[in-house]
């Protein structure tokens, strides 16, 4: 599938976003000024207690949506293969999955019905007799999708990029999107950010929110286009009002610190708070240090603990030093000099030490100390093998 312009820029989206200016916490559980942020594991991993017993075979839903994308999305994800994989023999057959039968007359829901359930052949030819009968652009868009994959005919990016040109000649936004990220080459062809910015650009104008996330990401970097805080912040506006996560946690950085908006906290932390519960890691780890200094909002040192401890679960280094913190203080959650050993050994494997924690781990007694790394063993093993 495709890889978004956020994850292409994420370089300097991720120094300009990170280096925002926290108030500092009692505990200066705020970012540390030069503090790397390195990739976290590939899986949070947990001491194996014992051997898991096997899952079963996760069955398809029978009756998945029938409808075409919105204008806000480029394509649902489709299932890893048409069929489910057979249960083991020990187990009951699970039911297959019916092959669907074409509409006698061209329809553009059977075709997204057929593309979403995995059945990407019977996709491929109904979006074709939908779009050469009825010059449907989401029809032509999902053949450039279909194309660009290599899912139900063979991968060919040249004809993915015709089609996806015919639906964006004709105002679809999704088209238009999907021919932007085609131009940025994340798909194995030529790279061309000048005409990628001009896809964004027009699929923004239709009103597609991660387009105007996309290209407020490049006015913040300035690559391509002069860095402009205020035309970010309005891209970033329009993409947070639709309920993007990653547009929230952007803006909400800009608001704290007031470059393009006006400094506010308490938007600040509205947004984050948006972004947060919809799982995003960064968002996560600065709306629990808000919540623990209170900024923007009602102080709430138990919420941020949990919060962080979440975060720290998911593979987020400062979150794991944070929550190392709060840990060994016993501050919002009862104190824990073994996990926080545990966390600030992980912490500090992923990049961000601490000499607060280097001298509270040295002063516990070997048998803590020896808990806590031996707890912290199995993150180390996967981020080394997350490594190259």
């Amino acid at each position: 599938m495709r890889m978004r312009l956020g994850c292409l820029l994420a370089g300097f989206a991720a120094a300009a976003l990170a280096s925002s200016a926290l108030a500092q916490a009692p505990l200066q559980i705020t970012p540390p000024a030069k503090a790397p942020r390195a990739s976290p594991p590939k899986a949070a991993p947990k001491p194996p207690a014992r051997k898991p017993a096997a899952k079963k075979p996760t069955q398809r839903p029978t009756q998945p949506p029938t409808q075409p994308p919105t204008e806000d999305q480029v394509w649902p994800s489709p299932p890893d293969q048409a069929q489910p994989v057979p249960a083991p023999s020990a187990a009951p057959a699970e039911p297959r999955l019916a092959m669907p039968v074409a509409p006698a007359q061209p329809s553009l829901a059977f075709a997204f019905d057929a593309y979403q359930r995995g059945f990407y052949v019977q996709a491929f030819a109904e979006a074709t007799r939908v779009a050469s009968e009825k010059s449907d652009p989401k029809a032509m868009a999902l053949l450039g999708e279909l194309y660009a994959n290599g899912q139900g005919t063979a991968l060919d990016l040249k004809k993915a990029a015709s089609w996806f040109q015919l639906a964006a000649e004709r105002g679809d936004p999704a088209g238009t999107f999907a021919l932007a990220l085609l131009h940025l080459g994340t798909r194995g062809g030529p790279r061309d950010l000048a005409t990628a910015i001009k896809y964004l650009e027009a699929a923004t104008k239709l009103g597609h929110p991660t387009a105007a996330y996309d290209l407020g990401l490049l006015y913040l970097g300035g690559q391509q286009v002069a860095q402009d805080f205020a035309r970010a912040a309005e891209l970033f506006r329009r993409a947070a009002d639709a309920g993007v996560p990653e547009a929230q946690y952007a803006l909400a950085t800009l608001h704290k610190e007031g470059r393009g908006v006006a400094k506010d906290p308490v938007e600040a932390a509205r947004l984050l708070a948006a972004a947060s519960r919809a799982q995003n890691l960064d968002a996560m780890v600065e709306y629990a240090i808000v919540l623990f200094n209170g900024t923007g909002v009602a102080k709430d040192e138990a919420g941020a603990a949990a919060l962080m401890g979440k975060a720290a679960r998911r593979g987020s280094p400062i979150a794991q030093n944070r929550y190392a913190r709060v840990l060994a203080a016993g501050r919002g959650i009862a104190s824990s000099p073994t996990q926080a050993t545990k966390w600030h050994t992980i912490a500090k494997a992923g990049g961000v030490s601490d000499t607060w924690l280097d001298e509270f781990v040295a002063k516990l007694s070997p048998a803590e100390r020896a808990a806590g790394e031996a707890a912290a063993k199995p993150w180390l093993e996967a981020i080394a093998q997350s490594r190259p």
